[in-house]
């Protein structure tokens, strides 16, 4: 199938550059064919994020957006900056990047749905439950588009199944969301990380409840830093009031941690015991359950953005903001951007394919997202002093310099170098979860509606067998059975004296956490079958 534009991924940026392009389209009365794959079961399905999000590039790209129903129907009205001790909480004054005035508390996914409706409105072709599985090239070795994941191949490759369908496109946009499967391909195919630091990230773990309504404050945005996890440790909460007695809560901790024995999940579930937050869900039943690795270098780790043939958008290539803990707003400010460099350069070269749309980068260096993420390049990374140090800094970058300070803090190492041998470090004992308001693994991944054919090739590979046993039991005690919050890693046989790495694929709620924090490197999270993951409802 050939088209002038394909889009792998249906989330907030890949839907935003489809819009954008037949936007521009109409208003030059001509015709662009674009296409959007979406490994989702639908459009929303694997979209996971807090959320609260700004509206100004929304209002860029449909600006009668409230007139044609889009779901933002919770203004932000209180926020509150905590630090918490064991037993205390302390309030803080809030950080100017996390005012909300003006912002709205949403479900991403459903947000996503409604754009989904815009860009079919448009003429968009989507095509959710289809995996974007390969990147194909022409013989100049440019980018000539994507193949979608066989169906149906039999776990042991013994049965052929579907072919997967080729999409060949004059560009193809890469919107894959944080760690790309075909954007890791494409940063080492053309170097496109030469020269940026190494980019760093977040696990992101989230639940929605419905509360008693009397706990229940539309508007309402609390963020915490502090405990459960220590002060060398980048973490932090949020808890945000939907409508309808909703109430989501989530925690996130950057994954240059350096305890093995630490768990995001049991993090998670242990801050929800805090006397400050736990009476928010006295008398309440949780929903739904996710988790989603968020790419948190900024903007002195994004990659090049372009080569022949392509180019990254949103979170697969990194533009989260930090501090603002947002990331809605800069993925479809990207997206917009490169669909404006994408129209021109089709309009200019009616008949060429592979060519780069340079002018996307040109255009994000004159953008007030490229003045947004310039200004708080330093908050991050500061991080790696201490939370009171890095707090002390923030303040300073912000107040004094208001983020033109005359130096870049860089990002010196990825996240699986930071782990320290399991012998130097003090192992965790996590409480035992209640069933009522802290629950395991197993059960959450129940109610985020994760399914996967099992018939199928496993989708999380080893570049080598033998060392999840030879190297990472050995020197950090599995760390996969702890930083996995899906319960997909055990260490199954060690009481028998034969240790050897069990792999539930079944259980993966695509989060990417394995193929970023894996010491070795050796886990290679690569797309399942179309349709296959958790299906988040309201997330």
């Amino acid at each position: 199938m050939e088209y002038d534009v394909v889009i792998v991924g249906g989330g907030p940026a890949g839907l935003s550059a489809a819009i954008r392009l037949k936007q521009l389209a109409e208003e030059k009365g001509q015709e662009i064919s674009v296409c959007l794959l979406e490994k989702g079961s639908e459009i929303g399905a694997h979209i996971l994020s807090g959320a609260v999000i700004e509206t100004g590039a929304l209002s860029e790209l449909i600006p009668d957006w409230k007139e044609k129903g889009a779901p933002l129907n919770t203004p932000a009205l209180s926020d509150r900056f905590l630090y918490l001790t064991e037993t205390e909480s302390i309030q803080l004054p809030t950080p100017p990047q996390m005012h909300n005035h003006g912002n709205y508390i949403v479900s991403l996914g459903n947000f996503c749905r409604w754009l989904g409706e815009q860009a079919e409105a448009l003429g968009v072709e989507i095509y959710p439950g289809f995996a974007a599985a390969e990147v194909l090239y022409h013989a100049d070795g440019s980018v000539k588009g994507v193949a979608t994941g066989a169906m149906g191949t039999g776990k042991n490759g013994d049965q052929p199944g579907e072919p997967g369908m080729e999409l060949w496109a004059r560009q193809t946009i890469f919107a894959e969301g944080c760690r790309g499967s075909l954007t890791k391909m494409l940063f080492e195919r053309f170097a496109l990380r030469d020269g940026a630091d190494p980019q760093t990230y977040g696990i992101g773990i989230k639940e929605l409840w419905e509360v008693k309504p009397e706990n229940h404050k539309p508007g309402t945005i609390t963020h915490t830093v502090g405990w459960p996890v220590d002060t060398a440790t980048y973490g932090g909460s949020f808890l945000y009031h939907l409508e309808d007695n909703q109430v989501v809560v989530g925690y996130v901790v950057g994954l240059d941690y350096t305890n093995p024995y630490l768990s995001p999940f049991e993090e998670f579930q242990r801050f929800k015991t805090h006397p400050a937050i736990k009476g928010v869900f006295e008398g309440g039943r949780r929903l739904s359950y996710g988790a989603r690795a968020l790419s948190e270098g900024g903007i002195q780790s994004l990659p090049k953005l372009t080569f022949p043939g392509g180019l990254l958008v949103g979170d697969t290539a990194g533009f989260l903001n930090v501090p603002k803990i947002k990331g809605t707003h800069t993925a479809m400010k990207s997206a917009t951007l490169a669909a404006d460099a994408v129209f021109e350069l089709l309009q200019a070269n009616p008949e060429a394919q592979g060519l780069e749309a340079t002018g996307y980068s040109a255009r994000f260096k004159q953008s007030w997202l490229h003045e947004e993420l310039h200004k708080v390049r330093n908050i991050r990374p500061s991080f790696r002093w201490g939370l009171w140090p890095a707090m002390i800094y923030s303040a300073i970058d912000t107040f004094l310099f208001r983020g033109k300070a005359p130096w870049t803090l860089r990002h010196k190492h990825a996240d699986h170098e930071a782990l320290r041998p399991a012998s130097e470090c003090t192992r965790i004992d996590y409480p035992k979860p209640d069933g009522v308001l802290t629950f395991d693994r197993l059960s959450s991944v129940f109610i985020s509606n994760t399914n996967h054919s099992e018939d199928q090739p496993p989708h999380l590979k080893l570049k080598d067998a033998s060392v999840p046993i030879s190297f990472n039991l050995a020197k950090y005690d599995a760390p996969e059975q702890r930083y996995c919050p899906a319960g997909v890693y055990e260490i199954v046989g060690q009481e028998e004296g034969s240790p050897r790495l069990q792999i539930n694929a079944q259980n993966c709620v695509h989060c990417k956490t394995c193929d970023i924090k894996d010491p070795s490197q050796n886990i290679n999270w690569c797309t399942p079958e179309g349709g296959g993951g958790p299906n988040y409802p309201n997330m």
